[in-house]
């Protein structure tokens, strides 16, 4: 990720709507939520959330796909991860014992589940 494309994720998720709007995908993940659904939700006009979704699409932080009537929201965790790292990428001068604790707090909620034998 480049300076431009980090800078256009995070001004899109700059303004509360679009941040609602995204957190809320993250949390629907990986059914995602049609469009009409999103804009009930976070109670906005349909038309608004619209250019809400675009410009959080534009910015790599959202994916749509048509099912039959409706366009399904996600997402687009890879965009998530690719921004997340690009803020982390020089964390703390190469410093482990200043980053572990970041780590740490991002792990437990991705933590993958124990197979079971």
């Amino acid at each position: 990720m480049d300076n431009n494309t980090a800078i256009a994720a995070l001004g899109a998720l700059a303004q509360t709507t679009r941040l609602e709007t995204f957190r809320l995908l993250v949390r629907h993940e990986p059914d995602g939520i049609p469009a009409g659904e999103l804009a009930r939700l976070i109670d906005v006009p349909q038309n608004t959330m619209s250019a809400h979704l675009a410009t959080l699409s534009r910015a790599g932080l959202v994916t749509s796909e048509r099912q039959r009537r409706s366009i399904i929201y996600r997402a687009n965790l890879n965009g998530l991860r690719e921004l997340t790292l690009f803020l982390l990428k020089d964390c703390c001068g190469g410093s482990t014992e200043l980053c572990a604790p970041l780590i740490a707090e991002l792990t437990p909620c991705c933590a993958p589940e124990a197979k079971l034998s």
